[in-house]
């Protein structure tokens, strides 16, 4: 299975991001990838809530969602939207941060929002509070794609192995981490917890990610580390985009998953214990 992983420098201005998204796409279907992948807040990447209140829409008005589905179905592709900030009617406010598995129909075939939220201070002058804008998740989700079992995360959810291991256990063969990663824990971390994810599980791992830094025409701006990554389930890395934006592809040979598996089973070997 030939995949393409797009790398974005998403803006606050949702339509300018579908506009260079669905270039980057048609690119990914021109290199023969039958299986898509976007970075996380594909839409729009901004700090300010007030801003995003203003452009952001629900599910079922948002543009970018209708505008990918068509592409997935006239491209004929599998396409996960890697994630979209939608708003949600929710009486506190806060939105989603939601993927979206795409069929070659064009249909939408699993919504997963994000479980765990961002809230950490990485440096003096970097915190984030994820969960001041964002409603988290509280299901896992996996999903067919007739070759294969995609199991879907998003970003900081990559630091909670307890997750992965059970989108594995329940048949995935392939997990998606779309993500708009810092930079100070991405050069600290992105290569050892992808790989790490890739080999406890006996998975491919797709990661489509943000990079650069981000235009905004309110708050500060964002930068995020970029490399986005395809890793084999023996822990080899198949393509490191760098820091560029653009497409990038890897061809995937599924039987790789049940080959380490058979060499290291551990992904099937939980023992119960006690203690603690």
């Amino acid at each position: 299975m030939r995949v393409a992983l797009v790398q974005l420098t998403s803006s606050d201005d949702p339509r300018a991001n579908l506009d260079r998204t669905v270039s980057m796409i048609r690119d990914g279907a021109d290199q023969g990838a039958q299986f898509v992948l976007t970075p996380e807040v594909t839409n729009c990447v901004s700090a300010s809530r007030s801003h995003q209140n203003a452009v952001l829409q629900t599910e079922q008005e948002d543009q970018t969602l209708a505008a990918l589905r068509g592409l997935a179905a006239e491209l004929s592709i599998w396409l996960l939207i890697g994630s979209l900030a939608l708003k949600t009617g929710d009486t506190d406010g806060r939105f989603a941060n939601r993927s979206f598995l795409i069929s070659p129909a064009g249909d939408i075939v699993a919504r997963y929002d994000k479980i765990h939220m961002f809230d950490v201070q990485v440096s003096e002058t970097e915190t984030y509070r994820e969960s001041s804008g964002y409603r988290p998740g509280n299901r896992a989700v996996v999903a067919d794609i007739g070759d294969a079992v995609v199991g879907m995360t998003i970003c900081y959810d990559v630091r909670f192995p307890h997750l992965y291991r059970t989108l594995a256990q329940a048949g995935a063969g392939i997990l998606t981490v779309p993500s708009a990663f810092s930079p100070v824990t991405g050069d600290a971390h992105w290569h050892t917890l992808l790989r790490s994810r890739a080999i406890e599980t006996g998975c491919f791992v797709l990661a489509p990610a943000q990079t650069g830094r981000h235009p905004a025409s309110s708050g500060r701006e964002r930068q995020t580390y970029g490399r986005s990554l395809a890793v084999a389930p023996w822990g080899d890395v198949l393509l490191d985009a760098g820091t560029e934006s653009g497409v990038y592809t890897a061809d995937l040979d599924l039987d790789a998953t049940d080959r380490a598996r058979a060499r290291i089973p551990s992904y099937a070997a939980d023992v119960p214990f006690g203690g603690v």
